[in-house]
């Protein structure tokens, strides 16, 4: 094959580039197995870490990293696809690099700067409020995107972010389902040691309830599953599924991104019971399938295509010099449809 870098070498061996880094550098905490596993793949590739040739090529290269935590969530799809067409605008090419939950996004960052010179990084989700002074060492401008954090962050000297307010978008659709007469407003969340938007949504959804008179039921919120894909319609489904087998009453269900929702209902449909009639369901983010599936479902819409040019421009300006940091929240809208209206 053509030239590799480390990433083709991590995804061949299975594992992430921190691990291959660690093989590259005989450090002591890998697996011995696969040590000599990766660097036979580095031999029969015919990788070359940090030859002058590359590193020439490396320092004239115009590239853009993002970092995507979230494989199956839409939202950060669609927004990989805006922030794509902003960065080649400007005549710079893109380095994808998918992020598993379980994997720390700021140690990838910096095992990527190593490896090419990286001219600045764009964070997709992930949770970075106990991860400031690690992104300190990070040499490169960089912004985070769609990522949970408080809405008014820790050390936001130290670095840009454009957001929505998690806490109050998932409090308005909160409201919103009491308002319409729900009491039993069960709350598909993300895992239950989530710090990310999942930790921010329950809690806006937490207030919303105590601000409407109805005490917090923890049998009502339905978390997901670790041995799944987050943020996955199979997710969404299977939780959902297991949820109304237990018998626990609700009438409406509101899921924190519309991936989950979309799943839920498929669950709800399956059981035999109606979306509206029986249990209502709402999402989060405002992706294109929430709008054509049946029912359609009512969400929170993040304004993205504002949210992704934001974002490059704020990476931009820092590159050029022309500004410091800033944290922009932008404000979601709450589109009513047929999962909660019946309509």
């Amino acid at each position: 094959m053509g030239s590799v870098n480390i990433k083709d070498i991590a995804r061949m061996c299975g594992v992430g580039v921190s691990t291959v880094s660690r093989a590259l550098n005989d450090h002591p905490d890998i697996n011995q197995a696969t040590k000599e596993k990766i660097m036979r793949c580095i031999e029969e590739n015919n990788y070359i870490p940090n030859n002058s040739a590359r590193n020439l090529k490396r320092q004239e290269a115009k590239v853009i990293a993002i970092l995507v935590k979230g494989l199956s969530n839409m939202f950060l799809i669609s927004m990989t696809k805006l922030l794509e067409a902003e960065i080649n605008k400007r005549g710079y090419s893109v380095a994808l690099e998918r992020i598993k939950f379980e994997e720390d996004e700021v140690d990838i960052a910096l095992e990527l700067v190593k490896e090419k010179r990286l001219k600045g990084i764009i964070f997709l989700g992930g949770d970075f409020e106990h991860r400031v002074d690690k992104l300190k060492e990070l040499d490169v401008p960089f912004v985070l995107s769609t990522a949970g954090s408080k809405p008014d962050p820790i050390n936001k000297e130290n670095y840009s972010s454009v957001s929505v307010d998690d806490i109050h978008e998932a409090y308005r659709m909160t409201d919103y389902l009491c308002k319409k007469g729900h009491k039993r407003v069960a709350m598909l969340s993300a895992k239950s040691d989530d710090k990310s938007v999942g930790y921010w949504r329950l809690e806006g959804y937490k207030q919303a309830l105590k601000d409407n008179g109805i005490k917090f039921d923890k049998d009502l919120v339905i978390y997901m599953r670790p041995d799944i894909e987050d943020y996955s319609m199979k997710n969404g489904y299977v939780v959902t599924k297991e949820f109304l087998e237990k018998g626990v009453d609700c009438s409406a269900i509101f899921a924190i991104s519309d991936t989950l929702a979309i799943g839920c209902t498929r669950a709800i449909l399956e059981s035999g019971r109606s979306v509206p009639g029986d249990i209502a369901v709402a999402g989060f983010d405002g992706v294109e399938a929430s709008e054509f599936y049946y029912p359609s479902i009512t969400t929170i819409s993040q304004p993205a295509e504002e949210m992704a040019t934001a974002t490059a421009k704020i990476l931009f300006d820092i590159i050029k010099g022309k500004g410091g940091h800033q944290h922009l929240i932008f404000e979601a809208e709450l589109i009513e449809r047929e999962s909660t209206n019946g309509k």
